[in-house]
């Protein structure tokens, strides 16, 4: 969905381009029964359904095809309700950037408590993965407020290009659940999937927090005191 009017949109990642092509190709051709909030609901519930397929390999491995099947709806539905309220032109701003996001959130949480469930990421990778994005997402929704600017994507992933790698994570999990990494003990591929994600999000908040109050410290200068007469 749309974020508040006076903010800015900056996406960058790899599929941008081609996704956004594609989004306008699929509002256009919609139902007009179709909604975007049917579609808001969609992604959340398709994430939910990620993460109970994801907690749900213990027992099976056939549930990896749930995960992929349900990032493949979420993708539908949380990429295509911002772009089908614009096209129809019935965008809610802040209505639309705050349930988009609070949706994120619960989603996120829920897709990794499955992760967590499935025996194949640590339940301390999952906690501190968790940590990592939503002290990321919170330093964007901070520098949204304060710069004017929402971003999306950072180093060329957006949420596109992360569905598509945990997609592939899943079904590379069934085939070999373990990776060596030089002489190490191996060790769970979502165990070192998580925890490079948590690294490259630790650099993703830094650099974004200098950043965004190097532009706030340069907009906002201090203002100049008056020297007392002597």
């Amino acid at each position: 969905m749309q974020a508040v009017t006076t903010h800015v949109r900056e996406h960058r990642s790899v599929l941008a381009a081609v996704e956004k092509r594609a989004l306008l190709w699929l509002a256009a051709r919609m139902p007009r029964w179709v909604t975007s909030d049917q579609l808001t609901l969609l992604g959340l519930a398709s994430m939910m359904a990620a993460g109970v397929a994801f907690a749900a390999v213990r027992f099976t491995s056939w549930s990896v095809v749930g995960v992929v099947a349900a990032l493949a709806a979420n993708w539908f539905g949380d990429s295509l309700d911002g772009t089908l309220a614009r096209v129809r032109d019935q965008q809610r701003p802040r209505y639309g950037f705050y349930v988009d996001h609070v949706i994120d959130l619960a989603g996120t949480a829920f897709l990794l408590a499955g992760l967590a469930c499935s025996g194949f990421m640590t339940p301390l990778v999952a906690l501190a993965l968790l940590a990592a994005y939503l002290m990321v997402t919170a330093e964007s929704f901070l520098a949204t407020h304060a710069i004017g600017v929402f971003r999306i994507s950072f180093f060329g992933f957006g949420p596109t290009e992360l569905r598509i790698v945990l997609a592939i994570g899943a079904v590379q999990m069934i085939r070999n659940p373990w990776v060596s990494i030089g002489g190490l003990p191996p060790m769970r591929l979502f165990d070192v999937g998580g925890l490079v994600a948590i690294v490259g999000l630790a650099i993703v908040f830094i650099v974004s927090a200098l950043r965004n109050t190097r532009a706030l410290y340069l907009s906002e200068p201090l203002p100049q005191t008056k020297q007392r007469a002597a």
